[in-house]
């Protein structure tokens, strides 16, 4: 019975604790120069410098270079290169939609502001007719 425990307790707790270490260290593994990463202290920045020796980072956050242990990077996002294009390529792909909208709702938003108009000049007549 107790082996049993011991077994249960190894593929429910153990096992994936170590697939998850193994997980984050090959993502930290392939961080490399240039990669957007969120820090443990939510601190956003482009990575400037790998120093494998003292196993640290330096994050360029705006202009501002932090050195960081390497163990500090919760996520690697993608690289800020790649990120760039990306919104680009949304950008484009959304970009006629986007322009629709946009010139409906000013469309939409002038008749509404002629109605209230003529309705706010037909109550001013009427309050200077008594």
């Amino acid at each position: 019975m107790i082996v049993v425990l011991f077994a249960l307790m190894y593929f429910l707790m153990i096992r994936p604790q170590r697939k998850q270490q193994q997980k984050r260290q090959e993502q930290l593994s392939k961080v490399k120069q240039g990669d957007q990463v969120v820090t443990i202290g939510r601190l956003h920045g482009v990575v400037d410098e790998i120093n494998e020796a003292d196993k640290t980072v330096t994050l360029d956050c705006d202009g501002i270079y932090l050195v960081f242990d390497l163990s500090a990077i919760a996520q690697v996002k993608q690289p800020a290169v790649t990120a760039a294009a990306t919104a680009t390529n949304n950008n484009a792909t959304n970009e006629q939609p986007a322009d629709d909208a946009k010139t409906d709702k000013p469309a939409d938003a002038d008749s509404d502001q002629t109605t209230q108009k003529s309705d706010n000049s037909d109550s001013d007549s009427k309050s200077e007719d008594k």
